[in-house]
């Protein structure tokens, strides 16, 4: 491969790396072109992309990011396919989801806003980090909750209010 090419698909592989807060590094080497093309369905139609990259390149694109990642550089070894996405956890549950039926892809490491997870132990953490717009509707629930009950114990309270001054009103003097 010419310098020149390689310079292109660096800088390609550097401005994904800088659009996308997360991506995943995974082991897809043993699968077949049919389950290959399945899997890239499903990453399709999770807003996941899939592209598989060369570790030499990818370390240089990460390197031109300006970021801090890790102990991922340990693990860009053999066969690398790069999952980017916009939820943190999206490629977590397609990897849980895929490997139902199969043994790959093997998760080999994750950056997630900033934070760095190497090994495919970490899939099961990966899976149940909450992306940020589930924190705010959390966050959100958490708020509304006193706010609830004292508007329901309100109505309820002026119910039996009103009960009791008709009940006192309808009463003979």
């Amino acid at each position: 491969m010419r310098k020149e090419d390689k310079e292109v698909i660096i800088n390609s592989i550097t401005e994904q790396l800088n659009a996308c807060p997360n991506f995943y590094l995974t082991d897809i080497a043993e699968l077949n072109a049919e389950k290959t093309s399945n899997l890239r369905r499903q990453c399709f139609n999770s807003n996941v992309k899939l592209v598989m990259v060369k570790n030499a390149l990818l370390k240089k694109a990460m390197e031109n990011t300006g970021r801090e990642y890790g102990d991922l550089y340990s693990v860009m070894k053999g066969t690398t396919a790069l999952m980017l996405s916009e939820n943190g956890n999206a490629p977590a549950k397609l990897i849980k989801k895929f490997r139902k039926t199969d043994s790959r892809p093997i998760l080999k490491g994750a950056y997630i806003e900033e934070c760095v997870y190497v090994g495919d132990n970490m899939l099961d953490t990966l899976v149940n980090i909450k992306s940020k717009n589930e924190l705010i509707a959390d966050v959100v629930a958490l708020l509304q909750s006193p706010a609830k009950n004292v508007l329901g114990a309100l109505q309820s309270g002026g119910h039996i209010l009103s009960g009791v001054v008709k009940t006192l009103s309808e009463r003979p003097e």
